[in-house]
């Protein structure tokens, strides 16, 4: 068969939900780099609100989509076959390289089955991760996907050990660090430059930052009116500032709009706005698992209101606690964090703004192995 010039190996890589821009940015740009390379985004459309997406895009330096796919909101079942259904059309129309996916989110589980019904080499950027939390969709989402992938490009060496442990053929691993940092770093004085804490009136190291959005937290109402009631305890003694995730304000404004009162709540944050308020934030509350890692590498106290995490290195060489899923223990453990000094994290191995580099270079190897190779073989 006739072989396509060795200078346009062709790279599909996924973004659906605020977290994959974030990660696949800095090895897009890596990729980008590379003589023989021609990378493209397919983005699924799970998250289309322009501070959720567009706009990441934008800050992140990334070009438009090649492809979009709209799939927009739905059930889990309903966001997976629109994501499902979209990218085996565009893989078989394009017949790419091979896939890059990233994260935990529908999604990437769904663009790897595409890849691995289609014959598509495809690569898992964040893969081993694991919670052990089966009745997190996200956990789901992980281990499918790093099961049908072909590579696994780990952030940590416990996703690694994890990998192993599971019977991941050790070929298929590769240690790289964590692109969500590479993004971080790089930011951080565009970031500095928006002054947003000052514009929302507030002091550096003044104010406390929350983050919730996940479902098994806002969609009770008893427990998010507790959990908002410990949130305007904390608020009697320093700001409290909340970027509400819009499935979280619905949630909040069909229950008691008014439990609100006392909390700087703001729309949706930008990436820039984001990190910029949370590097200068006293303490941060969240059950984001990428806000552990941010507040790691930035120093910034976290508590993860959260039974489990995915990200046991944050709480290990970070700055995270994990305080689990009583209103109570989480009113305990601000009052103590207050009390305490600001902390002084270790050094993550391999969090230091090149991992995109090296995922680059693996991505890169198994499209290598794979051009010229007949449609449909692995």
């Amino acid at each position: 068969m006739a072989l396509r010039p060795v200078t346009s190996l062709n790279i599909i890589l996924v973004v659906g939900a605020r977290p994959n821009f974030v990660k696949v940015a800095p090895l897009f740009h890596a990729l980008a780099e590379l003589d023989d390379v021609r990378p493209s985004l397919l983005h699924t459309g799970q998250h289309y609100d322009w501070a959720l997406s567009q706009s990441f895009i934008e800050q992140l330096g990334l070009p438009e989509p090649k492809d979009y796919l709209n799939v927009g909101s739905g059930t889990h079942a309903e966001q997976t076959a629109g994501v499902l259904v979209g990218v085996e059309r565009v893989l078989l129309e394009r017949r790419p390289d091979a896939l890059v996916v990233a994260g935990d989110v529908n999604s990437t589980m769904a663009a790897a089955l595409a890849a691995a019904k289609t014959g598509t080499p495809v690569a898992h950027l964040e893969s081993g991760l694991r919670s052990h939390d089966w009745t997190m969709p996200e956990e789901v989402n992980r281990a499918v996907t790093d099961r049908v992938a072909d590579l696994l490009l780990c952030p940590s060496q416990d996703a690694v050990d994890n990998l192993v442990l599971e019977g991941a053929g050790e070929d298929l691993i590769a240690l790289v660090g964590n692109t969500m940092i590479d993004s971080l770093l790089r930011l951080l004085p565009a970031a500095r430059a928006t002054a947003a804490v000052a514009a929302h009136g507030l002091e550096p190291g003044g104010y406390a930052l929350v983050t919730l959005h996940r479902p098994a937290l806002v969609d009770d109402p008893a427990h998010l009116g507790t959990l908002l009631e410990v949130l305007r305890d904390l608020a009697a003694r320093l700001p409290v500032v909340f970027p509400i995730h819009p499935r979280t304000r619905a949630r909040i404004e069909a229950r008691d709009p008014r439990s609100l009162e006392g909390i700087t709540a703001l729309p949706p944050a930008d990436y820039l706005e984001f990190i910029a308020l949370e590097e200068s934030a006293r303490l941060v509350i969240t059950d984001s698992g990428g806000v552990q890692e941010e507040t790691s590498a930035l120093g910034v106290a976290c508590l993860t209101y959260r039974d489990t995490t995915e990200r046991p290195i944050t709480v290990e060489l970070g700055t995270n606690t994990l305080v689990g899923l009583d209103p109570a223990e989480l009113a305990r453990a601000c009052g103590a964090r207050l009390e305490e000094q600001p902390p002084s994290p270790a050094a993550i191995p391999l969090w230091d703004g090149e991992a995109g580099a090296r995922a680059a270079e693996h991505v890169a190897a198994l499209a290598r192995r794979a051009y010229g190779a007949p449609a449909g073989s692995r």
